[in-house]
């Protein structure tokens, strides 16, 4: 296998980044995976399901001599452990993120970080509404897309060392442009969030009495609004002008809505309806 490391550093091992330590751990692809965390009873629960070998609190005592170093924690975070890790780097060490977002940390990056750049932006569109190593699995990755930065003045084996541990751990690689990135996960995975929680709050202004009433429709789509606040707090604040736009136009969409339903307009509803099923389908393999 291509992406061999002999030492792997995760800054943060929680859902995402212990799957990537069983994921990496299990297709023999790290013979030693350090975990950088604040709690450690975080780390022991990583280290006991085998998804590092080493913890380590401080970040300086987990980077030098690492082959590969993963940061795997809120987005808001990333461009300040992007600084900590600069300085105790390998020069042929690679470094990369697992955020949902990408624009800001990639320019942090190329602001900071010296040419040809040897950290490369990473999205894996995997996970679940759960979180913590608890929940971890080695199979995480298996059959999701991630996207990795494209090549813009990138170390080429850095880059490609990504690529292949995207595809090693069982991912799709896209590559993409960063600010492209957020703009497109804005409409299928952040605004998505947003209006999961908005329906979501409806049950508190109903409290018990609204249990009855909520089959598998409305758990589907609330799901995800059972994440973690933090991290969804980060992702808005990170892309927040691709969100507003999103939030703008399901807006307007509404308000559409609204009209047809003032008016009792029925051929207004039903067109509403159809291009939203055939929306799906175009987007969606079904």
């Amino acid at each position: 296998m291509a992406a061999r490391f002999d030492r792997v550093t995760l800054i943060g091992v929680g859902l995402l980044g212990a799957s990537l330590g069983l994921a990496l751990k299990q297709r023999g692809l790290a013979r030693i995976i350090r975990g950088v965390g604040h709690r450690k009873e975080t780390l022991e629960k990583a280290r006991v399901r085998g998804a590092i070998d080493e913890a380590f609190t401080p970040v300086t005592d987990a980077v030098p001599g690492s082959d590969l170093i993963v940061i795997c924690t809120p987005a808001a975070t990333v461009p300040t452990y992007l600084d900590a890790v600069r300085p105790l780097c390998g020069k042929h060490a690679v470094v990369t993120d697992v955020a949902s977002t990408k624009h800001d940390i990639c320019t942090h990056a190329k602001t900071n970080w010296s040419k040809p750049y040897r950290f490369v932006g990473s999205h894996p569109m995997a996970g679940s509404e759960k979180f913590g190593p608890e929940h971890s699995t080695a199979d995480l990755f298996e059959g999701s897309v991630c996207f990795v930065e494209a090549m813009n003045n990138h170390a080429p084996d850095a880059h490609a060392a990504v690529a292949e541990l995207w595809k090693a751990v069982g991912s799709k690689v896209v590559p993409v442009d960063p600010a492209l990135h957020d703009v497109m996960v804005a409409r299928t995975s952040h605004v998505p969030h947003v209006v999961a929680a908005a329906l979501a709050r409806l049950t508190a202004r109903e409290g018990d009495a609204l249990r009855p009433f909520t089959g598998g429709g409305f758990r589907d789509t609330t799901r995800i609004a059972d994440g973690r606040p933090e991290i969804w707090r980060d992702i808005c604040l990170t892309n927040t002008d691709a969100i507003l736009a999103v939030l703008r136009e399901i807006q307007a969409d509404l308000s559409g809505v609204e009209r047809a339903l003032s008016t009792k307009d029925g051929a207004a509803l039903e067109e509403y309806f159809t291009k939203a099923r055939d929306a799906r389908r175009r987007v969606i393999d079904l």
